[in-house]
């Protein structure tokens, strides 16, 4: 399936208008309580600022899903960081077929993650969750454990889930900055 990715982000929505498009006020109340709880460290705040090509990042999402309340919130930061993240949020259900382009394991999983080069060539996708995600909830919903439901952001999870998709946004960006055709381009 074919998209034209440039027309598809400028119909995205950054992370507030997101929200106030498709959240109900619950909602908006869960991911304002993840949002005030992302940390980045002096480190992470220096890689980030050190990104020079622009990268855009596609987001498929749904306000009602927990894991884009507990990993959306960490792209918005990364966006406040470095005016070259560009993160556009697209309701998983309003845009079935950008849905479908990027489902992962035969469904429609978000969030999931698509990156783009400043001119819209696809670099990288990644999502629905992170290993740090899916060895908590192996360790709480596989054998005798069960899970405790919804409750209280867990900042160590939340930590690990950002150090990860750190680490993704770093490898999309280093691969945009070594690529020779953008390196050719700016002449750098």
């Amino acid at each position: 399936m074919s998209l034209d990715y440039a027309a598809l982000f400028e119909q995205g929505l950054d992370y507030n208008a997101f929200l106030t498009k498709y959240g109900n006020p619950a909602q908006q109340d869960r991911w304002a309580a993840v949002h005030r709880e992302v940390r980045l460290d002096p480190a992470q705040r220096e890689l980030l600022a050190g990104f020079t090509r622009e990268m855009k990042v596609l987001v498929s999402a749904g306000a009602w899903c927990g894991d884009c309340i507990n990993q959306c919130p960490v792209f918005d930061h990364f966006a406040g960081a470095n005016e070259n993240i560009r993160v556009r949020f697209f309701d998983r259900d309003d845009h079935s077929e950008f849905a479908a382009a990027i489902s992962t394991c035969g469904a429609h999983r978000v969030p999931s993650v698509l990156f783009l080069s400043e001119d819209n060539f696809v670099c990288g996708r990644y999502g629905d969750r992170t290993l740090a995600t899916y060895r908590h909830m192996a360790a709480t919903q596989l054998g005798p454990s069960c899970p405790t439901g919804i409750g209280a952001v867990n900042v160590d999870l939340l930590t690990a889930v950002t150090a990860e998709w750190l680490a993704e946004f770093e490898r999309i960006q280093l691969m945009l900055r070594l690529s020779g055709r953008l390196r050719e381009k700016h002449g750098d």
